[in-house]
């Protein structure tokens, strides 16, 4: 057993495990992950459903007035900014679609699916990894704030990497068929115990096999 499948056994023993919850349809996908970024779950989620209340349908976000749509996702923080992107997407989409529809991404290789969307506005790799993963069921595995320091500090990645070159060194490091779970068990640990200041050491599953346990424990 290599080390990435004993942290994974685990993290499920602390956690519990996690398969996929239920898939939304890519666009909404890319529009819901748009609205998450620099806000929380909880944020993100309302201003989803606020969104798609007061429009119905993506042609009709597509076309609106910038500031209806900012005045309707302001819950989800940085509204001016992320109405643009998602104008800008949805515009794209018909354009070069012809149809808000991104089904097709399922049918190429996962580092073309992810360049293609990277080309859209607001679109980084966190966000395209995003949608491959929870949409599309791609292995494609998104790395946040907590994925990247949990993955340093177990020495799975360098110090001083990036996030956008630890999505694929992750990738790498993790069975296809084990992102999912890892990437969201990660995201726990990293929130419950692994937390960027004082860290829960003690109470740490993974102590045994983290290369920083004797540094934050001194």
């Amino acid at each position: 057993m290599d080390k990435i499948e004993k942290i994974l056994k685990l993290l499920i023993s602390a956690y519990g495990d996690r398969a996929p919850e239920r898939r939304l349809e890519p666009v909404d996908e890319l529009i819901l992950t748009i609205l998450s970024q620099n806000t929380s779950d909880i944020n993100s989620r309302r201003a989803f459903s606020s969104l798609t209340a007061a429009f119905g349908g993506w042609d009709r976000v597509a076309h609106a007035p910038a500031a209806r749509i900012a005045v309707t996702i302001k819950m989800g923080g940085l509204a001016e900014v992320k109405s643009g992107y998602i104008q800008g997407v949805l515009q794209r989409l018909e354009k070069e679609a012809a149809r808000y529809d991104l089904s097709f991404l399922k049918d190429m290789e996962l580092g073309a699916a992810r360049a293609w969307l990277t080309r859209l506005p607001g679109v980084g790799m966190k966000t395209a990894s995003c949608v491959l993963l929870f949409s599309l069921g791609m292995p494609a595995f998104p790395v946040d704030t907590h994925v990247l320091r949990v993955a340093v500090r177990l020495g799975l990645l360098p110090l001083k990497t990036t996030a956008d070159a630890a999505h694929i060194e992750m990738e790498r490091l993790v069975h296809p068929a084990d992102i999912y779970r890892c990437h969201v068990l990660m995201i726990e640990h990293g929130r419950r115990t692994c937390r960027a200041q004082r860290p829960l050491c003690s109470n740490c599953v993974l102590s045994r096999l983290c290369p920083s346990y004797n540094k934050f424990k001194a």
